[in-house]
This record gives C-alpha cells, structure tokens and sequence, in this order.
C-alpha cells in the first residue's frame, strides 16, 4: 500500500485544533505514541532510505515497514506496511537477536482527525515541536491522493514550513 502525505511544522497546534472546531470536526483519539526504529543488519536504512519501526500506544503495538521515498513535489509518498503485534518489548529484543540495532526514539502526542477523508494529525513531537500531518486515506490514486491532501490543507488555511522528511530525519538531524 502507498501512503501520500504532507507534514507541515506550525508555530502552534491551539490554530489548528480552533480551525478544524469551527469546521465541527472533532478528534477521533489523542495517542501517546512511542517509535521505536530500527536498522538492518544487512543494509543501511538511511542509506536506502527505508525504516523499520515498532510503534507502542496506550491502545497497543504495530510493526511497521516504510519503502524508499518517491518524488512527488511536496507530497511524501512510499510504500507502507503495517501488522499489529502484541509485546513490543519481546519483538523488539527479537529483532536485536537477529542483528538489528536500535536507532532512535521518536516520542510524540497526537491528535487525530478525519477531514473530507483525509487523516489530520497534530503531532508535539519531543525535541521537535508541533507539526500537522495531512494524509490520504489508502486506495486512492497518486492524483486523487495529491488533490485531496491539497484541498484539505487549504480548508484547515495551513501555514507553515512543509517538509518530506520523517520524525526520525529530523531527530538524527539534530544529533
């Protein structure tokens, strides 16, 4: 499945969260999330730009896998793949039987929306700060995923730094 979405850093989530009331949407969950990365024992992912991540909630644990980026202009596309899992701790001490390293800790709370169907994330990530995520819900064509991540930014009126890297870039960025 390809996942399209854009990430946009804002000065302040409070806007946000007042544009989409006055929209009458309301939040679908507020998570603390826990990503754990990982890298191969066999490859670099910063080299080929995938990640592989263990995410832990208050609601429970997903394995995920990310493909290499695709070039869209401001839209950040690759391939995803999820599966739920149950004792994030167990599989992570697993994967580091089998070589893989730790790479870092992305922390964050996010909010979630659904606007038009598109997902809406306001994320504070630690060390980061505040970002929303606009993302296409899966199963749409790349143009139909473009346009409708378009409409929904300009409905919500955002504004801010749009950027294609991931939480984790960015923290190893800061290393």
């Amino acid at each position: 499945m390809m996942e399209y979405e854009v990430k946009i850093r804002v000065r302040d989530l409070g806007t946000v969260r007042a544009r989409l009331a006055a929209l009458h949407v309301s939040p679908t969950s507020r998570l603390t999330e826990s990503d754990l990365y990982f890298n191969a024992p066999t490859r670099d992912f910063g080299t080929t730009d995938e990640a592989l991540r263990i995410r832990a909630t208050e609601k429970g644990a997903t394995l995920t896998y990310k493909g290499p980026k695709v070039g869209l202009t401001g839209v950040k596309a690759r391939e995803e793949v999820i599966v739920p899992v149950t004792g994030a701790d167990a599989l992570a001490g697993i994967l580091e039987r089998l070589g893989f390293t730790r790479t870092a800790m992305v922390e964050k709370t996010r909010e979630s929306y659904v606007v038009e169907g598109a997902f809406v994330a306001l994320d504070l990530v630690e060390g980061l700060g505040p970002f929303v995520e606009i993302e296409a819900p899966p199963g749409l064509s790349e143009d139909e995923a473009v346009a409708l991540i378009a409409r929904v930014r300009n409905l919500l009126n955002m504004q801010g730094e749009e950027t294609t890297l991931s939480y984790l870039e960015m923290i190893l960025a800061t290393r």
